[in-house]
């Protein structure tokens, strides 16, 4: 992974990664549940997401997502965890460009994942990995170079506590995880203290977060 310009190992440019086409139209699927159709153009990789009611940004890839997206050149040897994935734009985006055996995705919410899902078989990656999992509590995967999260908001901040530190532990050596929040200066502190160091861009209200794993151990005691 780099965050840089560059092109991905199959030759696709990533260096315009914003959707394109991001918003969805409304669709009457066959049990008459409404679902929602986005077609999106994202490192240059026309993609569709079928979303409904209930799953976060349904009507639209989250531009918050898109920042964070804006920072990260997937490379070839990458290994990459889609953390919280929703419906499963950031990890299917790395799949088109790495291949779907180097990602897992993950999320709590069962209709999260049966989207996710859904989505990859409609982007032509149906062998990436899609795990219901409580942040990391049933993901047995480790070695990542690369965890991707845009964290829910709590006021006591245990769900990006728990990415945060546990993320920390599942990454190789130069790995690197990248947040992308709006608020600043929990995630700083958190990161410094975790990884020793963390890079922050502020872009459209948003902050996405990289640090980098330079050690086995906390950089201070938790």
């Amino acid at each position: 992974m780099r965050a840089a310009n560059g092109k991905d190992g199959f030759g696709a440019d990533q260096t315009n990664p914003r959707g394109r086409f991001a918003r969805g139209v409304s669709i009457l699927g066959s049990n008459g549940a409404t679902i929602m159709l986005i077609q999106a153009e994202i490192k240059n990789h026309d993609l569709r997401f079928e979303t409904a009611e209930g799953l976060f940004s349904p009507h639209s890839v989250d531009k918050g997502t898109l920042v964070m997206l804006d920072k990260v050149i997937f490379d070839p040897g990458d290994y990459v965890l889609d953390l919280g994935c929703g419906y499963g734009v950031v990890g299917i985006v790395a799949a088109k460009c790495i291949g779907a055996e180097r990602v897992v995705m993950a999320d709590v919410d069962l209709l999260a994942v049966a989207a996710a899902e859904q989505n990859a078989h409609l982007n032509g990656v149906p062998e990436v990995r899609i795990i219901q999992s409580d942040g990391f509590r049933a993901i047995r995967e480790t070695g990542f170079s690369l965890i991707l999260a845009n964290p829910p908001y709590h006021a006591d901040f245990s769900v990006p506590k728990h990415f945060i530190e546990r993320g920390f532990n599942r990454l190789r050596i130069g790995g690197k995880m990248l947040l992308v929040t709006k608020r600043r200066e929990w995630y700083k502190n958190k990161l410094i203290a975790v990884f020793g160091g963390v890079q922050i861009w502020e872009e459209d209200g948003y902050f996405v977060f990289m640090s980098e794993k330079k050690s086995m151990s906390y950089a201070k005691i938790m």
